[in-house]
């Protein structure tokens, strides 16, 4: 082949051996190209729109020459303006012009692919583009058994894929139209340009020259694309058979409609919903008041319609209206040994309380009607006080509704939103009518102590006329704005103190005390409650899995659970439990056996060492209560110096108990001679006064006795007689002041297995309410007076 210039001389293109060039193949061999954004094929012919500032240039220079020709190369990636000759494909199609037509901006042109070309070099790499192309001339010539094969099978793909999209159908008849189906070469090029094959399948199409293998890539394409046509056609056929479905549902549902309304048995949305409002009431023993409500909000209803906003909110109030359990209440069990042996079931100990609540169901079995009372539960947490109130709702066989009013600070929770305000709703008291759907439920107020206070308002306040049993029967809520009767509800209330709440709401209440639990009685919980409980939400038995012995479960309470209540032992045995299935899932062997020198393992070291009461000059026990129950308080009192008289405190005292330890300090300095301290002893003695642990802020007046006798002890030089421990507040005349907290102490005193306790002389009636297995095996010491403190003790 020769190589000519750029004045486009004809070129014969480079085919091993001789061939004869016909006219029609006489290409030249400089030719000016165009970019296109896919890959073009021989016998195909395209409308191409052009940018006229870009590429008019391109066309003028050609038509200034003798061959209508221009290449036409895809571009390996999406491109705006001119490419470079990096950014298209080296193989493209030569093309002739058929048309040229300018409108505004644009170039309109006709391109028919004639043959394949190669760039051999750029020539220009600037508009007009041009290259020294070389050229793939196809002939018709005799074609072997396997091209005619594979020709064969692409006319019966495209069969094929002709039924599944009509546009298949139309491309074949123009190609038939202008090309010989019986060359394989055009109808590879053909069916190729017929898929929706990525750019970089058709270029590699484009650029295979080989017509068996260009057979066989086009073979591949084409069953991919049946593939997806077939794919294609079972989502519409889906989507189609839905839309029918549907559509056919809707007619017969119209249709039926017609013919309901035809024959009279049909009624639109809103007249249903009159219907079901009416319905509701008819079995209800409806107030007169809230019933002259309910038929004036029906009228309006009929006639607002859906689209109006007032519709919503008057059908959402006849909703909560007529959803009321109006006179509907549930049977309250006669049964007093069937609700004890509820009570026993569900809590271990707790004698006294549970005599309470039986004399309280008592009563009202007694007269008909368990109604009228409120019930507060007052102790620390984790002594069962929710769960006391579950069994109370058992017992009585009446339905459970529990809600917390901790930390709320808005009255509308109480009593409501007003219809005024967006997306308003009654108060949870309604709330709870209409979840137990009964009008005289167990409805537990929970963590009253916490309820909170804001510009919104005070729901403590909110709270006086639902816990009054003189004006509850005739409770107004804001939402509904008729009176509901709330007085056969039974309100059981729970509090960690009495402290935070207000005295009015308490004096609406009878306050039942849970002072905790004994280590004998938490043991007895852990064996038939906790453990039981933590194997079950594990998946674990007793037998098979995890055994914990009693030894463990003791070292667990004493160790890692002192507080009054359970919820830490509970945490601690599901600890013990979690790490026991990791263990089991590891493969160890079944099943694993937890004791008292296993705890520390599972659990680390114990929070609690075993307290060695201490012995001495001026250390004496005194007893404190706290939130989470009783706890024993020593007293250390020593002499730093003789130098200076004075009285040094600490260990994080409040005021209250700062005051407490003066009174004491003056006390025994005005009475030296009658206690039988040294005349000149506090005029020369710095003393420090600490209560451990220094970490833990304490106050309280309780103090005022121990802090007394530990100086007392001090002075004198003695120790105070042992196992024993007080609590009492002192005045500067000498007199012992009665204090809180009796029961809570006393227990404390008994899990420190202390035999002697000194109280208040005024707290003899606190003692007496006090459980019997609490105060078995304490002696208790009640005394008025200083002196009689220090005949005891000394």
């Amino acid at each position: 082949m020769m190589d000519i210039d750029q004045q486009g001389d004809v070129v014969q293109p480079e085919q091993p051996g001789s061939q004869i060039l016909l006219p029609s193949e006489a290409y030249p061999s400089a030719i000016h190209v165009l970019p296109y954004p896919r890959p073009f094929f021989p016998g195909q012919a395209i409308p191409l729109i052009l940018d006229a500032k870009s590429w008019l240039p391109t066309l003028e220079a050609v038509q200034k020459r003798d061959h209508d020709v221009l290449g036409l190369i895809a571009t390996r990636s999406s491109l705006d303006g001119v490419p470079r000759p990096a950014d298209l494909y080296e193989i493209g199609t030569v093309c002739r012009i058929h048309r040229v037509h300018s409108e505004d901006d644009q170039l309109q042109i006709l391109l028919e692919g004639l043959q394949r070309f190669r760039v051999r070099r750029w020539i220009s790499e600037k508009p007009p583009l041009m290259v020294n192309a070389r050229y793939f001339p196809e002939r018709l010539q005799t074609h072997g058994t396997n091209q005619k094969a594979y020709a064969i099978a692409i006319i019966n793909t495209i069969k094929e894929l002709i039924p599944l999209n009509p546009l298949y159908g139309e491309e074949l008849k123009v190609f038939l139209a202008r090309s010989n189906p019986n060359e394989p070469s055009l109808l590879a090029d053909f069916a190729a340009s017929l898929t929706s094959a990525s750019k970089p399948e058709l270029q590699e199409v484009l650029e295979t020259i080989n017509l068996q293998r260009r057979l066989e890539k086009v073979v591949e394409l084409l069953h991919k694309e049946l593939e997806i046509a077939k794919a294609q056609m079972e989502i519409r056929e889906h989507v189609e058979s839905e839309i029918q479905s549907h559509q056919r549902e809707s007619v017969l549902r119209q249709q039926l409609k017609f013919i309901q309304q035809e024959l009279g048995i049909s009624k639109d949305d809103k007249t249903a919903e009159i219907e079901e409002f009416r319905t509701r009431i008819n079995d209800l023993e409806v107030p007169a008041a809230a019933l002259e409500r309910i038929e004036e909000e029906l009228s309006k209803l009929s006639t607002l319609e859906h689209g109006s906003p007032e519709f919503g909110v008057t059908r959402n109030y006849l909703d909560w209206l007529t959803s009321m359990p109006w006179g509907r209440f549930s049977e309250d069990t006669q049964d007093l040994d069937g609700a004890a042996r509820v009570l026993d079931s569900n809590h271990e100990g707790l004698v006294d309380v549970k005599e309470r609540i039986l004399e309280f169901l008592a009563l009202g079995i007694m007269k008909g009607d368990i109604a009228g009372s409120i019930i507060c539960l007052v102790g620390p947490p984790g002594v069962g006080k929710t769960s006391l109130g579950r069994s109370i709702a058992d017992s009585l066989n009446r339905r459970f509704y529990r809600f917390s009013v901790g930390g709320m600070r808005d009255e509308a929770e109480i009593k409501g939103h007003r219809r005024t305000y967006i997306g308003a709703l009654p108060g949870k008291l309604i709330q709870a009518l209409k979840h137990t759907k009964v009008a005289n439920p167990v409805i537990m107020l929970d963590e009253v102590d916490k309820i909170g206070a804001s510009y919104q308002g005070d729901p403590a306040s909110a709270l006086l006329e639902v816990l009054d049993p003189e004006q509850n029967d005739s409770f107004h809520d804001h939402y509904l704005d008729v009176d509901i009767d709330l007085s056969k509800v039974l309100f059981i209330c729970t509090a960690n103190q009495l402290d935070t709440i207000p005295g009015p709401l308490i004096d609406r209440m009878e306050v039942i005390h849970l002072s905790g639990y004994l280590d004998s009685e938490k043991l007895a919980i852990a064996k038939r409650h906790l453990l039981p409980r933590q194997l079950r939400r594990a998946g674990l038995t007793s037998r098979g899995d995890l055994k914990i012995n009693a030894a463990a479960l003791k070292t667990i309470i004493e160790g890692y659970s002192r507080e009054a209540g359970v919820r830490r032992l509970e945490k601690s045995i599901a600890a013990i439990v979690r790490k026991a299935v990791v263990k089991l899932l590891k493969g160890a062997r079944r099943p694993i056996a937890v004791g008292a020198d296993d705890v520390s393992d599972y659990l680390g070291k114990p929070f609690y060492e075993k307290e060695a009461r201490q012995h001495g000059v001026g250390v004496v026990t005194g007893l404190a209560w706290t939130a989470l129950g009783g706890v024993t308080l020593p007293v250390e009192a020593t002499r730093v110096h003789n130098r200076q008289a004075g009285l040094k405190l600490t260990g994080q005292l409040g005021d209250v108990m700062q005051e407490s330890a003066n009174i004491a300090y003056s006390f025994l300095r005005a009475n030296a001679t009658e206690l039988g301290i040294p005349n000149d002893y506090f005029d020369k003695a710095y003393i420090h006064l600490h209560v451990p642990a220094g970490a833990t802020p304490k106050d309280g007046p309780s103090a005022g006795i121990t802090m007394a006798i530990a100086l007392l002890s001090l002075a004198k030089g003695r120790s105070p007689k042992r196992n024993f421990a007080m609590t009492g507040e002192l005045t500067l005349t000498g007199n012992i002041y009665p204090i809180g907290g009796v029961r809570e102490k006393l227990l404390a005193a008994k899990r420190q297995k202390i035999r002697h306790v000194i109280l208040p002389k005024a707290n003899e009636r606190d003692y007496e309410e006090v459980p019997e297995h609490i105060a078995r095996g304490i002696t208790v010491h009640f005394v008025e007076k200083f002196e009689e403190a220090l005949e005891l003790m000394f």
